[in-house]
């Protein structure tokens, strides 16, 4: 399906899931407003895979579209009486024949796909492989600072080291706030839940004391920032190396970036830093172990959140790898597992207790008086975004040398705090 069928779909299943919200009304028997509701669900369930899928289609188009203007460049380079450009811009002689490296770097730049390349610089590629062109000596010093990405052998994978983030800078998840300036933002609250009307008399007047009257509150959203510091490398990596040092260390500050934004966002103080989820959020059961979760305990967490919340779009789990190892354990009275196994090739996610869950690694393991597990409407949850996050390269500055540091700025704050408990184990 094309991209933009995708999004046709997208539309529809947004105008059915507002008419089925529509049919609900103040006098619709229970039976057929549970059966919109669950109608509603599912349309949102489709909206949401469709949504994904719209995220992988732009994500592939992106791609593709940079490796075409990387291939196309490249070509430009390869002009005969051209040469690759080296840092400073310099051209080679007209009579300086094509080298394997320059070919096999382009081969690289390209995907690895010799289909892209010009019959001459595949031949050269080719007598390259067979003379074992590129078996010689580490041409930098240190392996561990960048020296193993220069080849000692024909190959165009790089094996990194990752740790799983997210999801709490996810528009999926949480609800998020774009702005171009980092002005603080005031969020108006009011909770109005626990005031009734009151009987009145025939023939009596109206109380008017103002013990009745709202209260409204305000929380702010700033911004603050977060650096990777600098992290330098040398003329010579940049020039041996067969990968974009550039690209490759940008590529891994920006995980760094996004590993702290999630963690701030989960667990942030607060104080002159984002007011974390779980920090923010309230107590909604004490589990009796100091190392353990009852499957009961689970069911009185959720019904710990008041209904109206439990139906939001955002309603979801979340607690960390582990912690979901525990809980697939878990079984009812009847023998039957808590958790239940989604289906990938459906685009349908696991789930307990019927709500969705996220893997937050962010989140603390279970241990006495941790706070394993959250629940509730993670829309009522705000992310404040200023711009996009930045990574820079510092030419001037480290010359000969190159530097490359990634700056953040956002800030998180749980508007409602009803709205999201959390599981706290018992102390030691």
């Amino acid at each position: 399906m094309s991209l933009t069928e995708l999004q046709e779909q997208r539309g529809r299943l947004v105008t059915q899931a507002r008419e089925a919200l529509d049919e609900i009304k103040a006098n619709t028997d229970e039976s057929r407003a549970a059966e919109l509701e669950e109608r509603h669900d599912k349309i949102m369930a489709d909206f949401d895979k469709v949504e994904r899928q719209i995220e992988r289609e732009e994500r592939q188009a992106e791609i593709e579209a940079r490796l075409a203007e990387r291939a196309a460049e490249d070509r430009a380079r390869q002009r005969p009486g051209l040469r690759d450009r080296d840092d400073e811009g310099a051209r080679r002689p007209e009579n300086d024949p094509l080298s394997y490296r320059s070919v096999f770097h382009k081969f690289i730049t390209v995907g690895g796909d010799p289909s892209l390349l010009e019959p001459e610089e595949r031949g050269i590629l080719r007598e390259g492989v067979q003379k074992k062109a590129e078996f010689r000596a580490q041409l930098t010093t240190s392996g561990q600072a960048g020296g193993y990405t220069v080849p000692t052998e024909l190959a165009n994978e790089i094996i990194k080291s990752m740790a799983a983030w997210g999801p709490m800078y996810d528009d999926d998840v949480a609800t998020v706030m774009n702005t171009s300036g980092g002005n603080p933002i005031d969020l108006p609250t009011v909770d109005d839940t626990t005031v009734e009307a009151e009987p009145h008399t025939e023939g009596s007047d109206l109380t008017d004391d103002g013990g009745k009257d709202v209260t409204f509150g305000q929380k702010t959203l700033n911004a603050y920032v977060f650096d990777t510091e600098f992290v330098k490398f040398s003329m010579e990596l940049a020039q041996d190396s067969i990968f974009n040092m550039e690209t490759l260390l940008g590529s891994l500050l920006g995980e760094r970036l996004g590993r702290i934004s999630n963690k701030q966002l989960t667990i942030g103080t607060g104080t002159n830093a984002p007011h974390g989820i779980v920090t923010a959020s309230t107590l909604g059961i004490t589990a009796a172990a100091q190392a353990a979760i009852a499957s009961d305990e689970l069911i009185d967490l959720v019904h710990s959140v008041n209904p109206a919340y439990r139906t939001a779009p955002k309603v979801r789990w979340q607690f960390n790898d582990q912690t979901l190892k525990a809980v697939r354990k878990l079984k009812d009275g009847e023998g039957n597992y808590l958790w239940q196994m989604g289906d990938i090739t459906k685009g349908e996610p696991g789930a307990l207790l019927g709500y969705r869950y996220s893997i937050n690694q962010a989140m603390a393991d279970i241990a006495a008086g941790a706070k394993p597990i959250i629940f509730g409407d993670h829309g009522k949850y705000f992310v404040r975004k200023v711009g996009s996050p930045v990574i820079g390269v510092m030419r001037e500055r480290f010359w000969p040398n190159l530097g490359v540091a990634g700056l953040i700025r956002f800030d998180g704050e749980l508007g409602d705090t009803a709205a999201v408990k959390h599981l706290i184990l018992a102390s030691a």
